[in-house]
């Protein structure tokens, strides 16, 4: 439970959206918690508990409010490092119920830690367990494919973790005290959202502001064809995920302050890895309010930030996917590096057939290209020596050698990707900003970031942009939008 009570009371009774999902209130009179941003009645002081996750005011035996629904809280994106690992650990537990792979041990050789430090900071930094934080993602998710869909409640189960229908039932009645079917008439009654049997849309949560024509514009330049397209203002791509295929839409619904996942009903089973990978793509768990007041501070860049308000790093689906493309654009435009991705992906990517027209093919794997030949990559119209370089990039993702997702170390993953013939320091920290989700990359090679920056050299820019850290990805991206824009 968190101290100075009379500060969060404060805060919580300012409705204040900037700290949603930065703490939890646990009312006693009523044994319910909520998100500060709640429109219920505010409680008196002395009933109000405070805790910086729904797993801690779980643990603490309340249960989750129906009118603010805390599973649609953003979540945390804190600068210190043992918070930044364990919010890490979190989210590859969530990847973890869909390859079946969630145990310490897989978790802490993936990264390199001990499974005794990741129950540490796990319990140290969140307040709960890694099993106790398993479990109350699990039914967080649950209760909200509960409200939001018409999903079988058997189907909800397996969707949200649970290995059968009586785990989920007996989970739901320690917790909440009823079980999963009276939950949903219950929700009935308040449920904002209108569940259709047709389709399976869910909202992910995020801290306004939020700069979604610049992502769409941003992603959009970069669709690979058949793979990924631009819908009007929605994103969608074809998804491979635990075994399963499918297909996904993302819209924004900025009233809401969410985006609007809708998803093939085949993907139901893999729900939890899917959402986690969407965070990241959209950079959800961003706080927008604290970047912006830290990058402001620089006069070169306090005009950007205020043109381009809620402005994030674009993120990746997934590590290898982003890091090919990105070899590929290496001294060339990224139209051109668009379309030579677009043929490499149609010549050696599965075909897909999906509701969503020019979705045609699913991603590239690494297994699939460290098994091509040299010449076969070559032929499709990058020079031999590139071809080389992705098949031995592909080679070290495959065999495990070289991590590209969030959680990796960002400083040995670019000295990895250096150490590879083909790849310079430029494309090493594009892919820790992208892939690695790490906000103080900054490619100080980069000609345009230079430029912007009054023409200087590498050395220079990199003195720069010490004041901007740790958001130098966030500056990166502001000085790049900046000079994609026609000048006024």
């Amino acid at each position: 439970m968190l101290e100075d009570p009379t500060a969060f009371y404060t805060a919580y009774a300012a409705r204040d959206a900037r700290f949603d999902g930065i703490f939890f209130i646990g009312v006693t009179s009523t044994g319910i918690y909520c998100r500060p941003i709640c429109t219920a009645r505010t409680p008196k002081a002395a009933n109000c508990r405070f805790f910086d996750s729904a797993a801690a005011a779980e643990k603490a035996n309340f249960r989750p409010c129906l009118r603010c629904r805390p599973e649609l809280a953003p979540g945390n994106a804190p600068v210190d490092d043992a918070r930044r690992i364990a919010a890490l650990v979190a989210r590859r537990i969530e990847e973890g119920m869909a390859d079946g792979d969630a145990g310490l041990e897989q978790i802490a050789e993936k990264f390199g830690w001990s499974s005794r430090q990741i129950r540490r900071m796990v319990q140290k930094e969140l307040g709960v367990s890694p099993i106790e934080l398993v479990q109350t993602r699990r039914l967080l998710l649950a209760k909200q494919l509960l409200t939001d869909t018409s999903l079988p409640v058997a189907q909800v189960a397996y969707a949200s973790g649970f290995a059968s229908l009586r785990r989920l039932n007996d989970a739901f009645n320690r917790r909440y005290g009823m079980a999963p079917t009276r939950f949903r008439r219950a929700a009935d009654d308040v449920a904002a959202v209108p569940r259709t049997a047709a389709s399976l849309v869910l909202r992910l949560s995020y801290r306004p502001p939020f700069d979604w024509p610049a992502m769409i514009v941003f992603l959009g330049a970069r669709a690979i064809a058949g793979v990924e397209s631009i819908d009007g203002d929605a994103y969608a791509r074809t998804v491979a995920l635990g075994g399963r295929t499918g297909w996904i839409r993302v819209s924004n619904r900025p009233g809401e302050h969410a985006l609007a996942v809708e998803a093939s009903e085949s993907l139901v089973a893999v729900l939890p890895a899917l959402l986690g990978r969407l965070r990241q793509l959209f950079d959800l768990d961003a706080r927008p309010d604290v970047i912006a007041e830290h990058l402001a501070v620089d006069a070169r860049l306090r005009p950007l930030v205020a043109d381009s308000p809620g402005l994030r790093v674009p993120g990746a689906f997934d590590g290898f996917e982003l890091a090919l493309r990105a070899v590929l654009g290496q001294q060339i435009t990224v139209k051109a590096a668009t379309t030579l991705a677009s043929r490499v992906m149609a010549a050696f990517g599965d075909a897909i057939e999906t509701a969503r027209g020019g979705l045609t093919h699913l991603a590239l794997t690494a297994d699939r290209i460290a098994g091509a030949r040299v010449d076969d990559v070559a032929s499709l119209g990058t020079v031999r020596a590139r071809a080389a370089t992705i098949v031995a990039l592909a080679r070290e993702v495959a065999d495990g050698r070289l991590v590209l997702e969030p959680g990796a170390d960002p400083d040995a993953t670019i000295a990895q990707l250096v150490a590879l013939p083909g790849i310079g320091a430029w494309t090493a920290n594009y892919i820790a900003l992208r892939a690695l989700r790490w906000t103080d990359a900054f490619p100080k090679e980069d000609v345009v970031l230079r430029k912007q920056l009054g023409g200087v050299s590498a050395k220079d820019a990199d003195t720069i942009s010490q004041a901007w850290r740790p958001w130098r990805s966030y500056a990166t991206l502001h000085l790049w939008r900046s000079a994609a824009r026609p000048r006024r």
